[in-house]
């Protein structure tokens, strides 16, 4: 991803809660066990042991790579059903093509995001173009599943396309922390990203050695997943690294710090819990048993979709 630092650009500034903040303390830190997703890609499970209660609105985040590719090994996914939440892929580095079959599509690529609402039903395709599979190279991303409350469970798909260059950029008051807001609301910001419930997802940047606490809603829960560096998270400020998750407690401002040599890259998100019955089979998230059998059924049925005759397909060499 293009670097992008608080002394290279002219940023807006994001206010430092006042005296009276109550920073939050972190509930706890796991650790992102490795799998493989779609076609084979490497993925962190960035989700996995925590409580769904705790994640609330969220449901599920992969971090996609880091991973250098040889020539003939980039992967993604074929085509696959969702229905009942929305699927945002942020990526840092690589690059990605998307297809659905609500006629939503594009290139995702360095520091683009796409916000697909499967709402209720989709099929869509995740695939590396052809050149980025014949020559290899650089793959990072966030896969990020994000739960649409029951009476929104049936809305109509919407495909939003948030370039890197519609991220609202910002910085906090000492220069020390770059913040890409994706969605949401921080500090009186707002990202591009529109949701349906209210959320924040942003990118966090802390500088080596740098200090930062941001404003948070005191209604949203918090958490926050460590890209890359290492450094410290919460009131405590206790040590995280590198493929680590933080929940945090309740208050409403998160302090993060930088390591002394390689500062702190996360992925900081939180959002006001639905508090609503989840039952998931695979790509789909309803709220009961009775609904995911018809989800199932709607799909076999061609219900939610068919795959374009001039579709894109995954490029094997």
């Amino acid at each position: 991803m293009p670097a992008v630092t608080a002394d290279t650009l002219s940023l807006t500034k994001i206010e430092t809660p006042g005296p009276d903040a109550v920073s939050r303390p972190v509930r706890s830190v796991t650790t992102a066990p490795r799998g493989h997703e779609g076609l084979g890609f490497p993925v962190r499970r960035a989700f996995a042991g925590v409580d769904l209660s705790q994640l609330d609105p969220f449901l599920h985040m992969d971090e996609m790579g880091e991973v250098d590719y040889a020539p003939g090994e980039p992967r993604g996914t074929d085509w696959h059903p969702h229905r009942g939440f929305e699927t945002v892929t942020y990526m840092l580095d690589g690059t990605f093509l998307h297809q659905d079959s609500h006629g939503g599509g594009g290139v995702i690529t360095d520091g683009a995001t796409q916000w697909m609402t499967a709402g209720g039903g989709i099929l869509h395709i995740e695939t590396p173009p052809e050149q980025l599979v014949l020559s290899g190279g650089r793959f990072h991303g966030i896969q990020l599943w994000v739960n649409l409350p029951a009476a929104q469970k049936m809305v109509a798909p919407r495909y939003q396309n948030l370039e890197a260059a519609n991220v609202q950029l910002l910085s906090s008051a000492d220069g020390g922390a770059l913040v890409r807001l994706i969605a949401g609301e921080l500090g009186g910001h707002r990202g591009p990203g529109a949701t349906y419930t209210p959320i924040t997802v942003a990118h966090v940047t802390v500088s080596a050695g740098a200090q930062t606490t941001l404003p948070w809603p005191p209604g949203f829960n918090a958490l926050a997943y460590v890209l890359s560096g290492a450094g410290t998270l919460g009131a405590e400020r206790r040590p995280v690294e590198a493929g680590q998750l933080a929940v945090f407690g309740p208050g409403d401002a998160l302090s993060l710090g930088g390591s002394r040599d390689r500062g702190l890259d996360v992925m900081v998100l939180g959002g006001r819990p639905l508090r609503e019955p989840v039952a998931a089979y695979g790509p789909f998230v309803m709220n009961t048993r009775a609904e995911l059998v018809q989800a199932v059924d709607d799909f076999q049925s061609g219900r939610l979709g068919r795959v374009p005759e001039d579709g894109l397909r995954p490029f094997h060499p």
